[in-house]
């Protein structure tokens, strides 16, 4: 039997990039079979548009539209940010994958209040109704980011603030297992360098980069929800599950994708809130790192979910894990690229749905 077998599981923020290619992998059984997967979020277009481009092929569009609550996929105009909203939508589930964020930088840092109430009251809300309530669900996991390690802005401190609030959660609701991932950079997300990088070609350039110095993580977003399913599998309550990923400078990525093309790549300064190397385990981590397979897991520094038996001696990590440690030299990142189809081709259409691989 697999985890995922007869489960009904709840991805909030499930219509972003990640959310959608995690419901299409569930779809696929790969982890099981589910009774019921409810995809909750604020943005009904998006959820239409989702909802059609899953059951349009099956059933006729008054079937798909009318039939929500009956299928296997079900829809749910709802806000991390609303306790009842989340109240709804957990009852019933028996894992939560909690996906709704704030994640762009500079937005995060003009309204932070914002990113508070999403990435940390969202995160709350649903230890909450699960505390408060009883309600029995088996997991619950939370989406981080390497900004939360070591953070320097607004989105990277709320991120590092869920991931506290859903570690602690282990101890006032034991009943639930509690985890987050963190990963770096995903290829094609909405909002990340590739796609950005794509536009500017296909507008003649320049191609933008803020340092030559800079280093990214890169990882797609099939191996951010393989991320996932190891940690739901493998993980224990209270880790942090981080992908050993590769990561290539920002200026070899901006070659590749430009090519033979005469097009200009142009060196702007550091954004305010930006790392010259993203750091996905901190020094201060480190000792608490382990090896799972091909990931780390980060183990709560709370005792009573360490069980109070880190020896710091044995640490397979010596120091912080960042991106500057596992650079791909540019044929490298030139095939992890061609390996992902993210190479530009000139005849090609990059919308957001011809990225999501």
């Amino acid at each position: 039997m697999k985890i995922f077998d007869n489960k009904t599981i709840l991805v909030t923020g499930g219509t972003g990039s990640m959310g959608r290619t995690f419901v299409r992998r569930v779809l696929t059984g790969e982890m099981g079979t589910p009774k019921k997967i409810i995809v909750m979020s604020r943005d009904e277009g998006k959820q239409h548009y989702m909802r059609l481009s899953y059951l349009h092929k099956q059933v006729s569009t008054d079937e798909v539209v009318y039939n929500n609550f009956k299928n296997l996929l079900e829809f749910r105009i709802g806000d991390v940010r609303d306790y009842a909203d989340v109240c709804s939508s957990v009852k019933n589930a028996d894992f939560v994958i909690n996906a709704a964020a704030l994640k762009q930088v500079p937005t995060c840092e003009y309204f932070p209040e914002q990113a508070i109430m999403t990435n940390c009251l969202g995160a709350y809300n649903i230890v909450r109704a699960i505390r408060e309530h009883g309600y029995p669900v088996h997991t619950v996991m939370g989406i981080s980011t390497d900004k939360a390690c070591k953070p320097i802005n607004a989105m990277g401190m709320s991120k590092a603030m869920q991931e506290r609030v859903f570690i602690s959660a282990n101890i006032s609701a034991p009943k639930t297992r509690f985890m987050c991932v963190r990963y770096g950079n995903v290829l094609a997300s909405r909002g990340s360098v590739v796609p950005l990088f794509h536009d500017q070609i296909k507008s003649g350039g320049p191609v933008t980069i803020t340092d030559e110095r800079m280093s990214r993580f890169l990882l797609s977003l099939d191996v951010a929800v393989d991320t996932v399913f190891n940690a739901l599998l493998h993980g224990s309550a209270g880790e942090i599950f981080v992908p050993r990923a590769p990561s290539s400078l920002m200026t070899d990525v901006a070659k590749a994708l430009v090519g033979d093309r005469k097009i200009e790549i142009k060196v702007t300064g550091i954004r305010p809130g930006e790392k010259l190397h993203e750091i996905m385990i901190s020094d201060e981590e480190a000792p608490y790192a382990v090896a799972k397979g091909e990931y780390f897991a980060i183990r709560s520094m709370l005792p009573e979910l360490n069980g109070g038996d880190i020896d710091i001696t044995k640490s397979i990590l010596k120091k912080e894990f960042s991106s500057a440690d596992t650079l791909l030299d540019y044929a490298g990142t030139v095939a992890l690229l061609k390996r992902h189809k993210l190479m530009v081709d000139d005849n090609a259409s990059f919308g957001d749905d011809e990225l999501i691989r």
